[in-house]
């Protein structure tokens, strides 16, 4: 059988910023028959993420995440439907995911990498299992519980970095259903900031883009921030941590604007900046999701049931076709996206 598969043509090169032509589609055999404990399945959805640009690297940075290798096939979250199953955990017609899935039109992949899904939850919108109901909820929902220390009733402040993306936009609604008083998101936009407010119940955003951030931040916040989800690192964190109280909290997600930078993760603070962490005892430690696997299964469950309620909206990018998850890495990169990047595989 010929199948279509998405290889990494070449590296951008550790301070580069990707393009689509990093990536190339070409045809491959899949074997006929499978193995006993594998699962055929026909591709349905698969993600594209910031972290995949440390795989684009020879050297990721982290002990976690495995290099991409040249004219190999890309991977990453992904849910297709089985055709064919030797598991026996697995039957024809299963809905399955795994964080290891290769971007090819078909895949034979070990059972014991699959997890099976129930569409009932999403009420049969699978691609939010590889966004709010996935990896990208519980990374929100997870890392504003283990690090957040957001307490019903404290009248906290939480600010959003890279807030209308897939995480930025689950974390401030998560923020304000946990307890927090009041929600700002920082974003690229006028009309990403419109939609933070209008759509996802954020108090204000501010556009990165005009005006002085910092300034905006004291108007907005003129009680201080207490909890920060840090998506994007850099000058815009600088800022935001100028304005933390005392003993307040930095949940460590993402580090956008440092990805195409060949710096170590998590990037050191200025010396300016890192004094003001110090005197004022704000936490800044890196938060894992996969280090909290015994406590996924309840998070999917409170997730998918707040998406149900309409209480947690989501918001999806989504682009047709295996030939343009190159372009849509691309976007995606360099922020021209709203919420999470979804490819479409097949329907």
């Amino acid at each position: 059988m010929i199948i279509q598969r998405v290889v990494l043509n070449s590296r951008p090169g550790k301070n580069g910023v990707p393009v689509a032509e990093n990536f190339r589609m070409e045809a491959a055999p899949l074997p006929d028959k499978i193995t006993d404990g594998q699962v055929q399945a026909r591709t349905l959805y698969l993600s594209v993420d910031p972290y995949m640009r440390c795989r684009m690297n020879e050297d990721t940075g982290s002990d976690y995440l495995l290099p991409w290798q040249l004219s190999e096939v890309a991977d990453g979250g992904g849910i297709g439907v089985v055709e064919e199953s030797k598991h026996a955990n697995f039957a024809k017609g299963d809905i399955v995911t795994s964080f290891n899935w290769p971007w090819q039109t078909k895949v034979i992949l070990d059972g014991r990498l699959l997890q099976k899904l129930d569409p009932q939850l999403v009420d049969g919108h699978l691609s939010y299992f590889l966004g709010a109901a996935g990896i990208t909820g519980l990374t929100s929902f997870l890392g504003i519980k283990e690090k957040g220390h957001v307490t019903q009733g404290a009248n906290q402040t939480m600010v959003v970095s890279g807030a209308a993306g897939a995480c930025g936009s689950l974390a401030g609604q998560i923020g304000r259903l946990e307890g927090c008083s009041r929600v700002v998101g920082i974003c690229g936009t006028d009309e990403k900031c419109s939609i933070l407010v209008s759509e996802m119940g954020f108090d204000a955003a501010i556009n990165y883009k005009k005006g002085n951030v910092a300034e905006q931040l004291h108007e907005l916040c003129p009680a201080g921030v207490d909890v920060y989800f840090d998506n994007v690192g850099g000058d815009i964190s600088d800022a935001v941590i100028n304005q933390m109280n005392q003993n307040s909290h930095i949940i460590l997600c993402g580090q956008i604007s440092q990805y195409n930078k060949d710096v170590p993760y998590p990037p050191p603070l200025p010396p300016a900046v890192e004094e003001i962490q110090k005197a004022r005892n704000i936490t800044r430690e890196r938060f894992l999701v996969l280090n909290y696997m015994d406590k996924h299964e309840a998070s999917i469950l409170q997730l998918c049931q707040w998406i149900k309620e309409g209480k947690l909206k989501v918001k999806e990018t989504v682009v047709k076709r295996l030939e343009n998850i190159g372009g849509a890495f691309q976007s995606m990169m360099t922020g021209g996206n709203t919420g999470k990047q979804i490819v479409l595989i097949s329907e």
